[in-house]
């Protein structure tokens, strides 16, 4: 995965509605959702989400297909967790990324 399509990926996310979207694909799983079940779980309208629904294919983060007169879209794990992998891929320099209680923020420390 190279850095102009994690970079596409990042900026569709960025968006509060395209992420909740995102999100809600995620729990469905395989099986997707329609528009409409969408729209509903999300309360978002039908013309919005239709335009974050795009943005979120043109970043190769869902799938869309057609079956019968419906619309299904799910996410794209595949995708997923590629943009995952390249963000992770050299966590911590190859050591373990688990923070320890002593380098934890302390109780009540602003940003913890």
């Amino acid at each position: 995965m190279n850095e102009d399509q994690i970079i596409k990926s990042l900026a569709a996310l960025a968006h509060q509605v395209r992420l909740r979207v995102f999100r809600a694909l995620v729990v469905a799983g395989a099986e997707g959702l329609t528009p409409s079940v969408l729209a509903e779980q999300l309360e978002v309208g039908s013309t919005a989400l239709s335009f974050h629904l795009k943005e979120l294919v043109n970043a190769g983060l869902v799938t869309q297909e057609r079956i019968s007169r419906n619309l299904i879209y799910r996410a794209d794990f595949g995708q997923m967790n590629g943009v995952l992998g390249y963000l992770t891929e050299n966590c911590c320099a190859g050591a373990g990324c688990e923070l320890s209680e002593a380098t934890r923020c302390p109780t009540g420390h602003k940003g913890c």
